[in-house]
């Protein structure tokens, strides 16, 4: 039996920003050693028109759902059976199925095996769903499965499931409900070890479900001298000792979702939590006290936001010299209880806007009640461009707290801009599925 994992694109064409798809290297350690794999990374490589395979295994977000569907379709007029896994097969099985001839709601761990064994009898059930979270302490990777892909140079690992906060646009709590796991800390050095990697990004969606835990594991980290990188809550800031204990363990990035400015916007998404302890100006510092380079994200569209509010978050950004920035609509997503309110309200744009074929990646989803939605496309758009000129990558990084700490940080802030600059433009206005179309015609570099 031969089984093949597919990692979709957002369209028919290659990134230049693809990391490892950590789930496939999970799946790979429960495959049988009888039963051959593979892995095509559309991000990485053109999908064969033909696949000499048993079984397809897609993982499916909701920005590739479309062109999931597509690949699906393709399979399964060639006999072979598909199945997919993933957040929005989770949320939305019935649209799901439509598509594939199964589906895994939540983790895949516990029900992979039966997976197998069904599809070797070809019989497969229509949906698998486990009965309970699987634990998080069986499971070390297998990333042969990487072997001969040219991924960026950062090996992923993950420390925990799950996130304590419910923020109204986040699909985590949705997917993982209360459920909040660790994997043994020991199991996370070994698992570092193997990758080979001097550079990890644990992909934690908030590393600090569990502060204590956390401590500890940051001490087991300084022995290895690695650099690593992390998706943080800012409400870590206020333990400033567990700040310098992240960089003293390796920690020289941490991505933290900042939001809005406003704090009747984090109010409305439930997120007023950010501002609850001290002030944005005061916990940055004291991640630059520490020496971390920050990654901030910014959402746009809230009901007290106004066409005023980009400027104002790039120049934020900008001024305390974060490594980067995103500036994205506020975009309702399935799972979410922000998709339900704004669908309730009659504001989506699209029912199903990851379905549509008239969405362009980097579009409004929605009507937002401080400007039209094409302002807040534009906006957004605007927001990354004026972020990403080359003025403001050569102003940003002459920061020697952080961005120029070492000639390794250098380096590595040039090449991460470089990228982001790029893939804006690569992606802005680029139809999601196959034979990708442009609204306008695409905007030229300045």
């Amino acid at each position: 039996m031969r089984v093949t994992f597919v990692r979709p694109n957002l369209y028919d064409d290659r990134s230049t920003d693809a990391m490892e798809p950590l789930c496939f290297a999970i799946l790979k350690s429960l495959t049988p050693d009888d039963i051959a794999t593979e892995l095509i990374d559309e991000r990485l490589e053109a999908i064969p028109a033909r696949l000499a395979t048993d079984l397809v295994a897609m993982t499916v977000e909701t920005y590739t759902a479309r062109r999931s569907y597509q690949l699906a379709a393709r399979f399964r007029r060639q006999g072979i059976p598909v199945v997919f896994g993933g957040y929005h097969p989770t949320f939305l099985p019935d649209e799901a199925l439509q598509h594939a001839d199964a589906v895994v709601i939540g983790d895949a761990e516990d029900v992979w095996g039966q997976v197998l064994d069904d599809a070797a009898e070809g019989a497969m059930q229509r949906v698998y769903r486990s009965p309970e979270f699987p634990l998080l302490d069986k499971v070390m990777p297998d990333r042969s499965i990487f072997n001969g892909k040219r991924y960026a140079p950062m090996g992923l690992v993950q420390y925990a499931r799950g996130c304590k906060f419910n923020c109204s646009f986040c699909s985590i709590r949705a997917f993982y409900g209360n459920n909040l796991r660790q994997r043994p800390i020991d199991m996370v050095v070994e698992d570092i070890r193997r990758s080979g990697r001097r550079h990890i990004f644990l992909v934690d969606d908030n590393i600090f479900i569990d502060v204590d835990k956390a401590r500890r594991l940051f001490e087991a980290l300084v022995p290895l001298n690695i650099s690593w990188s992390c998706q943080v809550s800012i409400d870590v800031a206020r333990d400033p000792a567990l700040v310098q204990l992240m960089a003293k363990s390796g920690c020289i990035s941490a991505l933290i979702g900042f939001e809005s400015l406003d704090p009747a916007s984090l109010k409305e998404i439930k997120k007023g939590w950010n501002v609850k302890w001290q002030s944005y100006d005061d916990a940055i510092a004291v991640f630059r006290n520490a020496g971390i380079m920050l990654y901030g994200t910014f959402v746009f569209g809230c009901d007290h936001d106004s066409v005023g509010s980009f400027d104002v978050a790039v120049d934020f950004a900008v001024r305390h010299k974060f490594m980067l920035a995103n500036f994205n609509p506020l975009t309702p997503m399935p799972g979410a209880p922000l998709y339900a309110k704004v669908r309730d309200e009659g504001r989506l744009l699209h029912d199903k806007w990851w379905l549509d074929p008239e969405f362009n990646y980097g579009d409004a989803t929605m009507r937002p009640r401080g400007m039209t939605s094409d302002e807040l496309t534009r906006g957004c758009f605007a927001a990354r461009r004026k972020f990403n000129t080359v003025g403001s990558i050569a102003k940003r990084l002459i920061d020697t707290r952080t961005n120029m700490r070492t000639p390794y940080r250098a380096a590595l802030y040039l090449l991460a801009n470089t990228i982001s600059r790029r893939e804006i433009y690569r992606k802005q206005n680029r139809a999601l599925g196959a034979a990708p179309v442009m609204r306008e015609a695409r905007v030229r570099q300045a």
